[in-house]
């Protein structure tokens, strides 16, 4: 059974969601402020955190920047709509993807259970283990590592290394990426792919502006050089 923490202070928004993931057989824990949805993710590794940026006592980016201080559980944040700063902003702080509000809740369970799709995939890969110099990641643990240190990396963007690691010098546009590691479309939105290219790279890379592992293919997409 999946677990999901849902951290949003308007409560009617909270128990429409509760009732419907229920309705799917997930456990579903609630929060209705920053302060204690952290808190709940402190005492309890979730499957999937749905986080609303505007709350009280603490907001939605501030809990996000600190849960990814100890913790690569998948958020996904709660957006005004068409607040296209909020968005950038929560991949920013290591969210792994945004629902606009008002939302169809149809809409917020595809996006629960393509992360737990992509989740599950990663760790039935028999190839556990991928190396490139001084990279590593393990598909098992998710964990990834830049010789025997470990770098911590959200879902998506070990998804997305992933994905390149396994398919070597093939380039994969940013329409290519979002279909298959978000696994629905997000038509014209490609600053999502780009905010978690950009982000890797800060965390893998001895130079970001010079990357040794994770290249652009200039006006196609990006690779992985074998």
């Amino acid at each position: 059974m999946s677990r999901v923490l849902v951290v949003d202070d308007e409560k009617l928004i909270v128990k429409g969601i509760k009732f419907s993931l229920e309705q799917d057989d997930m456990q579903v824990d609630c929060a209705y402020d920053g302060l204690e949805g952290l808190e709940a993710a402190k005492k309890t590794e979730y499957d999937i955190v749905l986080l609303d940026v505007m709350l009280p006592g603490m907001d939605g980016f501030e809990v996000c920047k600190a849960i990814r201080e100890f913790s690569n559980m998948p958020i996904i944040m709660l957006t005004a709509k068409g607040d296209d700063m909020d968005k950038i902003l929560g991949l920013e702080y290591g969210a792994d993807d945004y629902i606009t509000k008002p939302f169809n809740i149809l809409e917020v369970k595809a996006r629960i259970r393509a992360l737990l799709r992509r989740s599950k995939r990663s760790a039935s890969n028999n190839s556990a283990v991928i190396e490139k110099g001084d990279l590593k990641i393990n598909t098992e643990s998710r964990s990834t590592y830049i010789g025997d240190e470990e770098v911590y990396l959200t879902a998506k963007e070990f998804d997305v290394l992933e994905l390149l690691m396994n398919n070597p010098n093939k380039v994969y546009s940013r329409e290519d990426l979002l279909s298959l590691v978000w696994g629905y479309d997000y038509p014209g939105d490609v600053r999502t792919v780009d905010v978690h290219i950009r982000r890797l790279r800060e965390k893998i890379e001895k130079n970001p502006k010079e990357p040794e592992y994770v290249y652009t293919k200039w006006g196609v997409g990006y690779y992985f050089k074998a």
